[in-house]
């Protein structure tokens, strides 16, 4: 597990970490791109939840016919089927799909069990669940403004800080968005957002390539400022539960 993911070995000690490799074993499970029920995965209740090792998936989240989405990847923690059983107090739709062949790490009781040897790691877990909360504040800050055009141009370059590749051209941030992808993500009508992308391909914001798309420039200021905003936000409430 911990040579799977060496973000979560380097947070174990030198010393420790040999044993810690050897100990962290996780079971394995690939999913196929598609719609993805959630169902079949036994004995993880008790446990951590599932680790994203390699892949991407979207949730969905709809009300009344309108959608907001998130975007998931490599190092995010999952846990979909938390608080299904509850009543919910408005209708909600929720629903998962596997835009690229995802391959999860089944953190369970007894890989629980395990890592309780290691307090680093369970910080470095908890550490991924508030930059996944991080990451949705950002998000939300983004659908919030009034034109698509800019809500597109702020998210392709908030995708591009996590998949972002930089080169001599520009950012490239190489996984494939389709319309209506980009359409639940950024909280808005598919051929709005193809009309929108029209536009910041002829402004020479954005450019479609073969794996994905290419961000020539700078971040826009306003993303910057929604991200030192979020961190504020996370540093606060940390201060809070301490206190």
């Amino acid at each position: 597990m911990l040579e799977a993911d060496p973000d979560l070995a380097e947070a174990v000690p030198r010393q420790a970490r040999t044993a810690a490799i050897a100990r962290c074993v996780a079971a394995t499970l690939r999913l196929r791109a598609g719609s993805w029920p959630k169902a079949g995965v036994p004995g993880v209740g008790g446990g951590i939840g599932l680790l994203v090792l390699d892949g991407l998936l979207i949730r969905r989240v709809g009300i009344d016919g309108r959608f907001g989405a998130e975007l998931l990847g490599r190092g995010d923690l999952l846990r979909p089927w938390q608080g299904e059983d509850e009543p919910p107090t408005i209708a909600i739709k929720t629903s998962w799909r596997v835009l690229e062949p995802t391959f999860l790490a089944v953190l369970d009781e007894r890989f629980a069990a395990e890592t309780s040897r290691y307090p680093q790691l369970t910080g470095r877990f908890v550490s991924r669940a508030l930059e996944r909360s991080r990451q949705l504040a950002v998000n939300m800050a983004i659908v919030h403004q009034p034109r698509v055009d800019v809500r597109l141009h702020m998210l392709m370059w908030h995708l591009a800080s996590r998949w972002g590749i930089v080169g001599q051209d520009g950012v490239s941030l190489r996984i494939r968005l389709t319309h209506s992808v980009l359409a639940d993500l950024a909280a808005a009508r598919r051929p709005t957002v193809t009309s929108a992308l029209a536009e910041l391909t002829r402004s020479g914001l954005v450019e479609s390539i073969p794996e994905g798309w290419l961000l020539p420039g700078h971040p826009p200021g306003e993303l910057l400022r929604l991200s030192a905003q979020a961190d504020t936000v996370s540093r606060s409430g940390s201060a809070g539960r301490r206190a």
